[in-house]
């Protein structure tokens, strides 16, 4: 996920007017791109990139004056999430599950990166997203099949109309629990006007206090829980705590640097403050025993699989939650490794604008503390 920390002046790499999250609107800011991990109400970010703008990327002078290295050019922030989480499974950090904002879901290419990863996800789509309750027969028109809007299919296809809605209670951290009705059915999305090879959930959920009305998409198997996939759906409310905390108790938007290099160190060293925090406020939680946890963690589908985790985890289990960025080379400390793969369960979540940190060595752990962690992407 993305995050925008607002600043002045013309010469803090990446600067320029663009959507701000921290302010929600258009503003002079940079713009970082994470990855959080989530288990329980264990959580952290671990990975943080530079998002470079096309007119910065542009002005290789304006570049190389700010520090920035050649080969750091514009990409997409669906891309820069979709390497980050290359990097993640490159140490070792395996997710079960993937979640995301419409920001994200509205990119078909990243869905595909996704599908094409293996990565299963639960991702938030706008609810103008094309595609097909039935496969179109007959000759293909000329310009394509466009589908039908998700909203509309919703509305009054009979596969949905038919459903009762189901009620899912879902638990917060800081908030009261919220209750949530959802419907589901299994769909073509349209890539290139034509139906998608395979089948994906189409979930709408609508909340009872509010009225508020949020449409996701999975590739989940067929005979996975609904109510699990509501629950990773909203796991991306771990990485926007993450954010406040960082900004607000970390100082992670306080860097007033005008160098690249300056930039990625200051938020390596948040970055780490922040997992030190976590991994210490985790065993603290555990020496009072207060407790397992509930509403973070969601056990995944699939059979378990290979991951920063001791041990595998039960249904019960916490779930993982995360976003991504990198590491400079020369940032991380020697004799640091990742714990070695071992069977596990992992979830994995993020919000618009919100994803990975490259490369970030963990902090060590004894074998105790290793066993039973879980790690969530985006």
């Amino acid at each position: 996920m993305s995050g925008g920390t607002a600043k002045r002046g013309k010469q803090t790499p990446g600067v320029q007017r663009q959507y701000c999250g921290e302010l929600g609107k258009i503003e002079n800011c940079i713009v970082t791109v994470h990855l959080g991990v989530s288990r329980g109400r264990y959580k952290t970010l671990v990975d943080a990139d530079l998002f470079l703008p096309e007119a910065w990327d542009q002005d290789r002078e304006r570049c190389r004056a700010a520090g920035i290295p050649d080969d750091l050019r514009y990409r997409p922030k669906w891309q820069i999430v979709l390497e980050q989480l290359d990097r993640s499974r490159a140490n070792h950090i395996l997710c079960d599950w993937l979640t995301f904002d419409e920001n994200y879901g509205e990119k078909p290419d990243f869905l595909t990166g996704l599908d094409e990863r293996r990565q299963r996800y639960v991702g938030e789509v706008p609810k103008s997203l094309p595609c097909f309750m039935v496969l179109p027969r007959g000759r293909r028109p000329r310009r394509g099949w466009t589908g039908h809007r998700a909203d509309d299919l919703v509305c009054y296809s009979p596969v949905f109309r038919r459903q009762s809605w189901l009620r899912v209670r879902l638990s917060r951290q800081t908030l009261a629990p919220q209750v949530w009705e959802v419907k589901a059915a299994r769909v073509w999305l349209a890539r290139g006007r034509r139906p998608t090879p395979r089948k994906y959930w189409l979930i709408v959920a609508r909340n009872v206090a509010t009225g508020e009305v949020k449409y996701f998409v999975s590739n989940a198997p067929a005979h996975a829980s609904l109510k699990r996939l509501l629950r990773v759906a909203f796991c991306r409310w771990n990485v926007e705590h993450l954010f406040r905390v960082s900004k607000t108790e970390i100082g992670f938007r306080h860097f007033e640097g005008r160098h690249y290099v300056g930039l990625m160190r200051h938020l390596m060293l948040c970055l780490l403050t922040l997992a030190f925090v976590a991994e210490q406020t985790e065993r603290l939680r555990g020496e009072k025993k207060s407790g397992g946890n509930t509403g973070a963690g969601v056990p995944s589908p699939e059979p378990a699989v290979c991951g920063v985790a001791g041990a595998p985890t039960g249904d019960g289990g916490r779930g993982a939650q995360g976003v991504r960025h990198k590491l400079l080379p020369a940032a991380q400390p020697r004799g640091t490794g990742v714990p070695a793969a071992a069977p596990g369960r992992f979830v994995s979540g993020r919000r618009a604008g919100r994803v990975l940190i490259k490369a970030l060595p963990p902090v060590p752990k004894t074998e105790s503390e290793i066993k039973g962690e879980a790690a969530v992407a985006l």
